[in-house]
């Protein structure tokens, strides 16, 4: 496979889908940011109608308080400020997840309904090349444009509750510096492979019913799990079943579908050791606990699973004629 080509179709997949992937976590980003803008003056104006301020508390002002705070405290609020953070790329990541499920089902449909599919077939492209390329566009490299997004508005949603801050005397570097932004960044960037790994099974699921069906991709690709999931709660019912569905609809029906949505990796007890401490919450974002994931199966299977899909995908791309 010719790694320029394999360039070139990863740029002509921004092209044809910059909105999703570039301005729908933009502007995802920018409504985060004025809701904010619009809470802190709200607070403002509703604190200075009803005599509310910040401060006195127990005797002391704003400022004075934080600057009493001891270590463990300190950390409290860091921890905070850290979260806050994660927060917005939390917004942006659940747009881009949409983003990236609907993408990957047109992402073969669309080049057979517009006949497009045969001017691409026509050049020296090879059917793998093509579906490796949307694979990548939407795993790999649109991940990053909502990495860098989801960082800015962390860190401009900081710097405005800062500023806020300080017309109450609170410093807006001394409270910044708690904030840990490289740990965070670094926790978002390595998750990126993860993430690869984790969205292979519904990224391949979906290319599968794309290259597959000759209408209505999306009826196939939900229809299908569920109508079987159902099935087998109905037979858990009557007792004939031979496994729970409970394990069906949470490792198969959730993986074909919503493991798009990033962090799903960290399910069962990973929330769980989240608390008050602010050292678990540093070891949440730490990579040790971030890369133990790969340590349980059902990650190397269900991408193994996705590989075999986009196989299929690829393979229903060369064969599949709707004429």
């Amino acid at each position: 496979m010719n790694a320029k080509t394999l360039y070139w179709l990863i740029r002509r997949e921004f092209w044809e889908h910059r909105g999703g992937f570039i301005w729908a976590p933009v502007i995802t980003g920018i409504v985060f940011l004025v809701l904010n803008l619009m809470g802190i003056i709200g607070g403002e104006v509703f604190g200075s109608r009803n005599g509310f301020h910040f401060g006195p508390l127990e005797g002391q002002d704003l400022a004075a308080k934080i600057h009493s705070l001891d270590a463990h405290q300190l950390q409290e609020v860091g921890s905070a400020l850290d979260l806050a953070m994660l927060s917005s790329s939390g917004l942006i990541s659940v747009v881009f997840a949409f983003v990236v499920f609907f993408y990957c089902l047109g992402a073969l449909y669309d080049d057979r309904r517009d006949r497009s599919i045969l001017f691409w077939k026509s050049l020296p492209i090879s059917d793998s090349a093509t579906v490796l390329s949307k694979v990548i566009a939407a795993v790999l490299i649109a991940p990053i444009a909502v990495v860098i997004c989801g960082v800015l508005t962390g860190i401009a949603m900081l710097l405005m509750f800062a500023i806020a801050l300080s017309f109450h005397g609170v410093g807006v570097w001394s409270l910044l510096v708690l904030a840990h932004p490289f740990q965070v960044v670094g926790f978002l960037i390595a998750s990126i492979p993860l993430y690869l790994l984790w969205a292979l099974p519904t990224v391949g699921w979906l290319m599968l019913c794309s290259s597959w069906a000759r209408a209505k991709p999306f009826l196939w690709a939900v229809v299908i799990p569920v109508a079987l999931g159902v099935m087998i709660s109905w037979f858990n019912l009557l007792g004939s079943a031979g496994f729970k569905s409970s394990w069906y609809w949470r490792e198969i029906v959730a993986r074909v579908l919503f493991s798009v949505f990033p962090g799903g990796w960290l399910r069962d007890s990973t929330f769980n050791h989240l608390s008050d401490n602010p050292e678990s919450f540093n070891h949440f974002l730490s990579l040790p606990a971030s890369y133990a994931v790969l340590a349980k199966p059902d990650v190397w299977i269900g991408a193994a699973a996705g590989i075999a899909m986009l196989a299929g995908a690829v393979w229903f791309r060369r064969w599949r004629d709707d004429s």
